[in-house]
């Protein structure tokens, strides 16, 4: 059921949910910026986003603020209306999110909507902007937007602009929320960061030569539940933060071990079980609808 029905206009694309697999940072711009490395490995699980075009030009979030956003710091607006205007176009729309992504737990839950946003809108738009200049758009939006317009499970580097789709061996994920939220922008700012990681290779990663995440040690000594929840979980395997936020996850050979594994959980702990995917589901749902539209 949804309170954004296709017979009022309203189309569904999904928004999927990603982890980062390993996280270091190897040096810092003169601008403040850091250079990272990391693997993004994309998620069949995530946001619903919901949109209906108009024709007054208008750029609105529809729905109650139900996830403490302002509507004018809401990356989905903000993703909209940085396309309308790079692509001179004069129709509008509305713009919904049905959240599952916890905000600031490190999941790229804004992101992935913002990269959905301008997927979808550059087709319904018909604007004719190419993947790469939409990611060049994303980026304007955030780091992680970016992987998430090219829609690949991804090694990148630098400042998150450097991507190179990896395939990634099938995995399932037990993903779970600390509830702790830090902004990055602090998390960066730590005296305790480890800035200076030698840069490694792809081939170093999927041989388990480099591993970690760089900002886990910062929040495991700034935030005890993080700490906490990383022991809980590492009775069922090696547990890792992910991203900059307070979201935890391990892995699994099998969706069925995830399940298992969610199912020892003490209750009141906020998790979620998902398969990993090379390939995000919102391009194949994107190569659908074109088809449908061009016969």
């Amino acid at each position: 059921m949804t309170d954004y029905p296709e017979i009022h206009g309203w189309s569904q694309w999904p928004a999927p949910a990603k982890i980062n697999l390993f996280l270091q940072i190897t040096g810092r711009r003169e601008d403040g910026y850091h250079f990272l490395q990391t693997v993004f490995q994309l998620l069949d699980w995530g946001d619903s986003v919901q949109i209906r075009l108009r024709d007054d030009g208008q750029i609105i979030r529809a729905g109650a603020d139900s996830y403490g956003v302002d509507e004018a710091d809401d990356l989905i607006v903000r993703a909209a209306r940085l396309l309308q205007s790079r692509a001179n176009i004069t129709q509008g729309a509305e713009l919904a999110v049905i959240k599952q992504i916890p905000l600031g737990g490190g999941f790229g839950g804004g992101s992935s909507d913002a990269a959905t946003v301008l997927l979808v809108l550059n087709e319904l738009w018909r604007a004719g902007l190419s993947h790469q200049e939409l990611a060049g758009l994303g980026l304007l939006l955030g780091a992680d937007v970016p992987v998430f317009v090219h829609g690949h499970s991804a090694w990148a580097e630098g400042i998150g602009e450097k991507i190179s789709p990896i395939e990634l061996p099938k995995a399932a994920y037990l993903l779970v929320d600390s509830g702790i939220s830090v902004p990055t922008r602090e998390l960066f700012q730590s005296l305790e960061l480890t800035r200076n990681a030698a840069p490694a290779t792809i081939a170093d990663f999927v041989t388990g030569k480099v591993l970690g995440n760089a900002f886990e040690p910062v929040l495991r000594a700034k935030e005890v539940a993080v700490d906490q929840l990383l022991k809980l979980l590492s009775q069922f395997g090696p547990a890792s933060l992910t991203g900059t936020g307070g979201g935890c996850f391990v892995r699994f050979e099998s969706l069925a071990d995830a399940q298992a594994a969610h199912e020892r959980l003490p209750s009141g702990i906020k998790a979620w079980v998902a398969n990993g995917v090379n390939r995000s589901m919102l391009l194949a749902q994107l190569e659908h609808w074109t088809k449908k539209r061009n016969l």
